[in-house]
């Protein structure tokens, strides 16, 4: 019998609240609300690194991101070439020895810069972008439409098998499902397919946005939520970006109501497993704060939709994290797992065969990540990677201990009730010697363990 077909769409920065059937964020999904309701809607999935190549990582791998070296962004400037390395077993790697078309259109930034080894690449490639050619960084995705990292939404480049690059002149987002419906169309044979599709907006920056889309949130609609300052929702360009980035989101909803229409008139929908979620969120103004790298629920919290098979429509509040999508993906695929997985298959609990949850608890994880901070704690003989944030979140609580981006700050723990508070506006903040601190701190250093991670604790 011929295995399922997999279509695996995720948005940058998109964060949890920011879909309408989670009845959180003012904003317009109706595409989006109609796949939920005919999907399982995973409440509780976490980005367990929020930021863009860790989770990236995690996602494709199943380990957890510092297990696969990916501590921060792939970028320039770091003493050390960042990239997710060819000897990584990827889905696209096990799903292609399986018989899978597999195909990739979108944002990669999961290789080096180019700047890292030439002043005047080739393929052109800017700041922190990147052409991947054919071969072993590519895991085995036999169709590539991508780029490494660049935020020209509104004028957006690409690369396929050479380095040329391919310029649409359209709105990045339309242009990719343009890409992967054409593909698609075209590639319909006896395999099944793998296809990832791979959006950048709602990331920055907020103003590349079509202007209809924009329209449907005029000046005056805002609804923000009770986190954010008042003095922040009272500044007009913080208004503005409110409006850009709701803007981008209802856009990509329209876009994934064209996928899901072609799916359904080409008779494929019931025989795909199609999965919408992101990399991270987006605070945009919750604590005073845009985009991530915090441990706040508008950071970490990640919308995931499943449809097919054999999942029903529903809700689930089971705790799944970055390193768990690509196992229990290729469970419900039927497809063995590997042995470098470190991440945990949902699917029974999913599936409803067990009421008995995999997890209690996970970890979150940031590093302080920019060049200069890096040469910052080397200069003082000091290994940046013990610093930063390192959580501990489970059904109710998030738990902190923050060593801060610089040398000599006091630590500081945070206990957030997710329930009591579910804003996070009133955290308790304990001291080392209390209880729940103990009890924490010991599950922390099972997680720093497993990822052989210097974090000072």
């Amino acid at each position: 019998m011929k295995r399922k077909n997999l279509l695996y769409i995720f948005a940058d920065q998109w964060r949890y609240h920011a879909v309408g059937c989670s009845h959180e964020d003012p904003v317009k999904t109706p595409n989006m609300d109609a796949f939920a309701s005919e999907s399982l809607v995973c409440d509780n999935a976490i980005s367990t690194y929020p930021l863009c190549s860790p989770h990236r990582a995690s996602l494709l791998t199943g380990k957890h991101p510092l297990n696969c070296n990916m501590w921060t962004n792939c970028k320039i400037g770091l003493k050390d070439v960042l990239m997710l390395f060819p000897q990584e077993k990827l889905i696209s790697d096990v799903l292609y020895e399986n018989g899978y078309d597999t195909s990739y259109v979108g944002k990669w930034h999961l290789d080096a810069s180019e700047l890292n080894f030439t002043k005047t690449p080739a393929s052109g490639a800017r700041n922190w972008d990147a052409y991947t050619p054919e071969g072993e960084r590519r895991h085995h995705f036999s169709f590539w439409h991508s780029y490494g990292a660049m935020d020209d939404h509104l004028d957006p480049h690409y690369w396929e098998d050479s380095e040329k690059q391919i310029k649409p002149g359209k709105w990045s987002p339309e242009h990719e499902t343009d890409v992967l419906l054409s593909h698609l169309d075209e590639n319909r044979g006896d395999a099944p397919f793998c296809a990832f599709l791979s959006w950048n907006p709602p990331h920055p920056p907020y103003d590349l946005v079509p202007e209809k889309y924009l329209a449907m949130y005029p000046e005056g609609c805002q609804e923000f939520r009770p986190n954010v300052p008042e003095e922040m929702a009272s500044d007009p360009a913080f208004r503005l970006k409110w409006r850009q980035y709701f803007a981008a989101v209802s856009g990509l909803d329209e876009q994934f109501g064209r996928i899901i229409s072609y799916l359904k008139e080409n008779g494929l929908y019931e025989d795909t497993l199609v999965i919408l979620s992101a990399d991270h969120g987006d605070c945009m103004g919750s604590h005073g704060l845009y985009g991530k790298n915090i441990w706040y629920e508008e950071s970490v919290r990640i919308p995931l939709m499943m449809h097919g098979c054999g999942l029903k429509p529903g809700r689930s509040d089971t705790l799944l994290v970055s390193a768990d999508h690509m196992p229990t993906i290729l469970d419900l695929l039927g497809v063995g797992i590997p042995s470098s997985v470190e991440g945990l298959s949902h699917a029974g609990v999913l599936l409803g065969k067990t009421s008995e949850k995999v997890r209690s608890d996970c970890f979150l994880c940031m590093i302080p990540g920019m060049p200069d901070l890096v040469e910052k704690y080397e200069r003082l003989g000091l290994n940046n990677r013990a610093f930063g944030w390192r959580g501990v979140r489970d059904e109710r609580y998030t738990y902190v201990v923050d060593n801060g981006t610089e040398p000599g700050v006091a630590q500081k723990r945070y206990l957030y009730d997710n329930i009591a508070d579910p804003y996070q506006m009133s955290p308790e903040i304990l001291e080392k010697d209390d209880g729940r601190c103990v009890k924490y701190d010991g599950l922390l250093r099972k997680h720093l363990a497993e990822n052989k991670d210097p974090f000072l604790l």
